[in-house]
C-alpha cells in the first residue's frame, strides 16, 4: 500500500498533471461563471482534449474543472440572479438578495469556502467507503450486477424528475440506443439499418457532448432575452467573517456535507438535486425560517457545501460498480474506459495507485478551489461580459473537431449533432436527459449480466433471487417499483374513508 501511495504522490505532483490541473481550474472556473453553461458540459467538452493525454492528468482535467465550475456558478446567480450551473440555482433567490442589501461578498465567500468544505467531506467519505465496497464488490456475481443495474436505473427515474413518466420515456429511449450494434451474445445487427458505421453501436462520448453542448448552444440560439446587467461593481474581500459562520452554523455545514455524500451516490441524483434538498432541509431545521427569501447566508452555507460533497459522492458507484452517479460520471466513465481504467472493484486491486491518485486529485482540487474561486470572483465583471455570440461559434467548432478527433469519424459527428437538436427538443417539452444518458450508459451491461445470468442458470428466472445479496437487491428494486402505485392507492383510500 505504501509504494501505490507514493506512486500515486509521483503521478500527481508531476508537471503535466499540475499543468492539466491548472488548466482545468480555469476552464471550470470560465465556464461555470458563463450563466447557462453547466458542469457538465465543461465535462463533455474537455473530453476530446483527454483523448490525448496520460490517463491520471485526464482524470484531473474532469475532477478539477467540474469542482470548479459548480462553485463558479454562484457568481451569475449572485450578482445577476442567473445561476451558472444547474446547482447554484436551489439558493440563487438567496444570494442575490444578499447582494442588493450589499453582501455580495458575504454570499460569494460562503459558497466558495463551504463548496470546498463539503468537497473535502465528499472526498474523506469516498476515500473510506469506496474501498470498503469494492471488497464487497468482488464477491458480486452476475446476478447480483443485474439487480445493481436495475436498481440505479430505477433510482435515476424517480429522483432526477418530479414527472416520472417522462423520466420512464427518456430511459427507455436511452436503453433502445444501447441496442444498437451487434447483439449479445450472438452478434447479430440490430436497428443497423445496414450501415457498417452504427455495428460498432452509437458513439457514447459522441451523443453526450451533443446532449449537453450542442443542445445548449441551440436553446441560446432561440433565447432573445435581453442580456442582464451586473448589479455590483465592485466585490470585497470574500473571506471575510467566513470564520464566524462556520462556527455559527457548524450543524448546517456537516448536515448538508452529508446529504450532499449521500444523494450524490444515488445513480442519476448528483449536486442539482443535492442543492434543492439541502436549501429546503436548511429552511426547514432553521431557527430562523422567515428570514429564508429575504438575503439570509444560511441556506447558502448548508446547500454550498451539499453541491460540492455530491461530486465526491457520484464517484463512488462509478469506480466500485462502473454505474455514473450523475451525468459527469457517466461521461468520466467513458474517460475511463477510453485510458484502459476500466470502472470495477478490480480496479483497487489491479492498479491500486491509480485510485489513491484519484483520491489525491479530488484534496488537491477541493484546495486550490479557495484561492483560484477567489480570483474568479474579482475577475467576475469581466468574464461576465464575454460576448455570448462570439463563444457559442466556438464551442460549436470545438465540439466537432473533438469528436471527430476522438475515432477520425465523421459519422460520430453526426451522432453528435442529432443528438444534441433531440436532446435540446427533450428539455423544451421538459423531458428530463439524465435518465436517457444512463440508459446508454448503462443498457449494456444490463443486457449482458442479464444473459449470462440466464446462461448460468439454464433460463431459470428464480436463479436471480438464489444468492443473498441478489435477492436482497432484488426485492428492494420491486419494492421501489411497487412504492408508488401502493402509496397512491393509500392515499385515495384515506380520502375515500374521510369523505
Amino acid at each position: 500500500m505504501g509504494s501505490a501511495v507514493l506512486q500515486a504522490f509521483a503521478m500527481v505532483f508531476e508537471p503535466v498533471t499540475l499543468l492539466a490541473i491548472l488548466f482545468a481550474a480555469f476552464f471550470g472556473l470560465f465556464v461555470g461563471a458563463i450563466p447557462g453553461l453547466t458542469a457538465t458540459m465543461a465535462t463533455a467538452l474537455l473530453v476530446p482534449v483527454t483523448f490525448f493525454m496520460p490517463p491520471i492528468p485526464a482524470i484531473a482535467t474532469m475532477v478539477t474543472a467540474t469542482a470548479m465550475a459548480i462553485f463558479s456558478g454562484d457568481v451569475p446567480g449572485c450578482l445577476l440572479r442567473i445561476p451558472g450551473t444547474p446547482a447554484s440555482a436551489a439558493y440563487t433567490d438567496e444570494a442575490y438578495a444578499m447582494t442588493r442589501k450589499g453582501l455580495a461578498e458575504v454570499a460569494l465567500g460562503a459558497g466558495l469556502v463551504f463548496s470546498a468544505v463539503g468537497g473535502l467531506f465528499g472526498t474523506a467519505v469516498l476515500i473510506v467507503a469506496a474501498p470498503a465496497l469494492a471488497e464487497v464488490a468482488l464477491r458480486f456475481s452476475s446476478f447480483e450486477y443485474f439487480w445493481l443495474v436495475l436498481l440505479g436505473l430505477t433510482c435515476a427515474v424517480f429522483i432526477t424528475t418530479d414527472r416520472p413518466l417522462k423520466g420512464i420515456v427518456t430511459l427507455l429511449l436511452g436503453l433502445l440506443v444501447a441496442c444498437v450494434g451487434l447483439g449479445n451474445p450472438a452478434g447479430f445487427p440490430r436497428f443497423t439499418f445496414g450501415n457498417t458505421e452504427m455495428t460498432g453501436g452509437i458513439g457514447m462520448i459522441a451523443m453526450m457532448i451533443g446532449m449537453f453542448a450542442i443542445s445548449e448552444v441551440l436553446r441560446y440560439v432561440v433565447d432573445t432575452s435581453p442580456p442582464p446587467e451586473l448589479v455590483v461593481e465592485k466585490v470585497g474581500n470574500v473571506l471575510k467573517g467566513q470564520w464566524e459562520l462556520a462556527k455559527k452554523y457548524p450543524v448546517q455545514v456537516l448536515r448538508g456535507s452529508v446529504l450532499g455524500t449521500a444523494v450524490g451516490a444515488l445513480p442519476g441524483a448528483g449536486a442539482d438535486i443535492a442543492a434543492w434538498m439541502s436549501y429546503a432541509m436548511s429552511k426547514k431545521f432553521s431557527r430562523e425560517p422567515e428570514k429564508f427569501g429575504t438575503g439570509h447566508v444560511e441556506g447558502i452555507v448548508e446547500s454550498g457545501s451539499a453541491n460540492n460533497s455530491a461530486l465526491a459522492g457520484a464517484w463512488i458507484p462509478a469506480l466500485v460498480f462502473g454505474i455514473p452517479g450523475d451525468s459527469i460520471t457517466a461521461i468520466v466513465i467513458g474517460v475511463l474506459y477510453m485510458k484502459n481504467m476500466n470502472p470495477g472493484p478490480t480496479l483497487f486491486t489491479t492498479n491500486p495507485q491509480n485510485i489513491y491518485a484519484v483520491f489525491l486529485l479530488f484534496v488537491l482540487a477541493n484546495i486550490i478551489m479557495i484561492p483560484l474561486g477567489i480570483l474568479c470572483i474579482k475577475a467576475s465583471r469581466r468574464i461576465l461580459r464575454v460576448p455570448r455570440q462570439v463563444l457559442m461559434p466556438v464551442i460549436v467548432v470545438f465540439c466537432i473537431v473533438g469528436t471527430f478527433a476522438i475515432n477520425n469519424s465523421l459519422f460520430e459527428v453526426g451522432v453528435m449533432l442529432v443528438a444534441g437538436v433531440i436532446a435540446f427538443l427533450l428539455e423544451a417539452n421538459k423531458f428530463p436527459i439524465a435518465p436517457a444518458i444512463l440508459g446508454v450508459v448503462l443498457g449494456g451491461m444490463l443486457e449482458e449480466n442479464f444473459i449470462t445470468s440466464m446462461i448460468k442458470s439454464d433460463g431459470d428466472p428464480t436463479a436471480f433471487f438464489a444468492r443473498p445479496i441478489a435477492a436482497a437487491l432484488g426485492v428492494t428494486t420491486i419494492l421501489v417499483w411497487l412504492a408508488p402505485p401502493l402509496l397512491k392507492a393509500l392515499r385515495n383510500r384515506k380520502a375515500f374513508m374521510a369523505a
